[in-house]
């Protein structure tokens, strides 16, 4: 006479549960990290926030100076901390402007002409005004700007604004 197993579980089927179990386990320590990685956005850390710049005490009004600053750039989950530049025009005790450095034509490195009293892209002739505003060449708007503000007379600059 023949056992009947159908109701005793066997070693065979006992490995292959465990076998099973652990193929699962296995696919959701891979699975649940690469989900957080696909459908959760980093937090930034300082990307947006103000960066201090200057000390408007430094600056004088009406004249625009090239200021060298460290700004942090974040890029998915790494921050790296980079030397960038802006245009500054101070225009009065406890206000000043800050521009992009590139020229809103093709992105070129801009200056300032005193002679011109204007801002000159020397590759494709665009001029600005101490304002920002396009006064000759093919840019197709004025200069971009930095949000900004003034705090113990720091000057702080955040993220860029295209005007049109």
């Amino acid at each position: 006479m023949l056992k009947d197993h159908s109701k005793h579980p066997t070693r065979r089927s006992f490995y292959a549960v465990l076998i099973q179990l652990l193929g699962a386990t296995a696919a959701a320590v891979i699975a649940v990290p690469a989900a957080v990685f696909l459908l959760f956005k980093p937090k930034s850390p300082g990307a947006g926030a103000m960066v201090e710049i200057a000390d408007l005490a430094d600056l004088e009004t009406g004249v625009p100076q090239e200021v060298v600053y460290y700004r942090t750039r974040v890029d998915a989950w790494k921050a790296t901390k980079e030397k960038t530049t802006a245009w500054v025009v101070k225009n009065g005790p406890q206000s000043a402007v800050a521009f992009s450095p590139q020229c809103p034509h093709l992105g070129c490195i801009y200056h300032w002409e005193d002679d011109l009293t204007a801002f000159k892209c020397p590759c494709h002739a665009s001029a600005f005004g101490l304002d920002g505003k396009v006064l000759a060449g093919p840019a197709p708007r004025p200069l971009d700007r930095y949000v900004s503000r003034v705090e113990g007379g720091k000057l702080l600059i955040g993220l860029q604004v295209k005007r049109s």
